[in-house]
C-alpha cells in the first residue's frame, strides 16, 4: 500500500431486521470521501422490509442474502464477497462519519504492518440524535503499537472499539476467517476479530471519531440502563471463554510466549460477581468463590499496564467481593462494572492509566 489512493475499502454491513437503521448505514458507506469504497450489505434472514431496502440501491451495492445465522456467519460471508484491501464491519444499526474509510486507509499506507485501526464513536439514540457519550471514553487511552505481549497476558483489559469502530488488513483476516460460529451467537463476532487480529500486526488507534454507535433498547449487545445487567456480564463471560480459546490457540500457531491460563482482570471480576450474586445461572458450573479470587490475585498482578498501586487496587476489590455478603457484593460489583456508580473517581482513574501507559 504506497498511498491511500491506491487502496479499496469494503465496508461490509451486516443487518438482521434493523430497516429502520438500514438506510442511514448504507448512506453513511456510500458517502465516504477521498478513497475507493465497495459496499457489501449481507442480509441475515431478515423478516422486515430490509430486502426493499436494499433493492432501491441497485448496483451502488453488492447486496448478499442468507438465512438467519447470527453476526459471525454474516461477518463471514461478507468478507467471502469483498475485494478491499481493507475491511469495516458495520453494524446495520451504526453509521459512518464521511472521514472514516480515508482517515483508516492512510493509517494503512502508511505503516503496512497494520493488522487493525480503531477509533472512537458517539453514541446517538434511535432517533439519531446524540447523547453526549463517546465509547469508549475519552478518559481511557486507546492503545497502539505491537499489542501481542498485552493480548496473551490481559486481552479483555485493553481498551478495544465495538465491530463499526475497526478497520482491518483483508490480508490479516484471510488468516484468522472464518469465524468459528458454533462458538460465537447472535452478537459477539467484535471479541473474535478485534483481539485475534492484534495477533497478526500492529494496532494502530486514532483518538478521534470516525462513526456513530446508536443504542436503541433492541441491540443484541450493549448496555441500555445504569445499574448491573448480570445478563450482560454472563453473555461477556461466555464471549471471553470463547475468544481466550483462540488467543491460546493462534498465540501457540505463531509460537508467541504466553502464560498458562491467559487472565483478566474485567473477566475474572465478570465470573466472580455472577458466581456471587447468581450462582444458579453462572456459566461455568466448576467454579468457586475461592478459586477465582486466586485466578483474580494472578489477573491483576500480571497487569504491567498499570502502576502497583492500581494493582493493588485490583486485588483488593477481588478479596472484598469474595468475602462480603451478597449485598454489599453487589455494590462493590456496581462500583467496578457501571461507571456512572463511580463518578467521582473516573478522572482520577483515567489519568492513572494514562500515566501507566505514557
Amino acid at each position: 500500500m504506497n498511498s491511500d489512493q491506491a487502496v479499496t475499502v469494503s465496508i461490509i454491513i451486516n443487518n438482521h431486521n434493523y430497516a429502520a437503521y438500514l438506510a442511514e448505514a448504507i448512506d453513511s458507506a456510500l458517502s465516504q470521501t477521498a478513497v475507493p469504497v465497495e459496499v457489501i450489505v449481507v442480509d441475515d434472514g431478515s423478516t422486515d422490509h430490509s430486502r426493499e431496502i436494499m433493492a432501491s440501491y441497485g448496483e451502488r451495492i453488492v447486496p448478499v442474502f442468507k438465512a438467519n445465522g447470527g453476526q459471525a456467519s454474516a461477518v463471514n460471508l461478507g468478507f467471502a464477497h469483498s475485494h478491499g484491501d481493507i475491511v469495516i464491519f458495520l453494524d446495520a444499526d451504526d453509521i459512518l462519519l464521511p472521514i472514516a474509510a480515508a482517515r483508516v486507509a492512510r493509517v494503512f499506507s502508511e505503516r503496512p504492518d497494520t493488522a487493525k485501526v480503531q477509533y472512537r464513536m458517539r453514541v446517538i439514540d434511535a432517533q439519531g440524535h446524540e447523547t453526549g457519550v463517546v465509547r469508549p471514553p475519552p478518559r481511557i487511552p486507546l492503545h497502539s503499537g505491537n499489542l501481542q505481549r498485552q493480548e496473551v497476558n490481559f486481552p479483555f483489559d485493553l481498551p478495544w472499539a465495538a465491530m463499526s469502530a475497526n478497520a482491518f488488513s483483508a490480508q490479516v483476516l484471510r488468516q484468522i476467517l472464518p469465524i468459528p460460529v458454533e462458538r460465537y451467537d447472535q452478537a459477539g463476532a467484535d471479541w473474535y476479530l478485534a483481539h485475534v487480529a492484534a495477533l497478526w500486526g500492529e494496532v494502530t488507534s486514532l483518538d478521534e471519531v470516525c462513526a456513530l454507535y446508536r443504542v436503541h433498547g433492541a441491540n443484541r449487545y450493549a448496555r441500555t440502563n445504569a445499574g448491573l445487567d448480570l445478563d450482560s456480564i454472563r453473555q461477556s463471560i461466555r464471549y471471553a471463554a470463547a475468544t481466550r480459546d483462540f488467543l491460546q490457540q493462534f498465540a501457540d500457531q505463531r509460537q508467541l510466549a504466553r502464560p498458562d491460563p491467559i487472565l483478566s482482570v474485567s473477566d475474572m471480576a465478570g465470573r466472580l460477581t455472577s458466581l456471587r450474586l447468581c450462582p444458579e445461572r453462572h456459566p461455568i458450573s466448576s467454579e468457586t468463590v475461592a478459586g477465582l479470587v486466586a485466578l483474580g490475585l494472578r489477573a491483576s498482578a500480571r497487569r504491567f499496564d498499570v502502576h502497583w498501586p492500581t494493582r493493588l487496587m485490583f486485588m483488593g476489590w477481588f478479596v472484598a467481593m469474595g468475602l462480603l455478603p451478597p449485598p454489599a457484593a453487589e455494590k462493590l460489583a456496581e462500583a467496578f462494572f457501571v461507571p456512572e456508580r463511580r463518578r467521582p473517581l473516573n478522572a482520577w482513574l483515567g489519568h492513572l492509566w494514562r500515566d501507566a501507559t505514557a
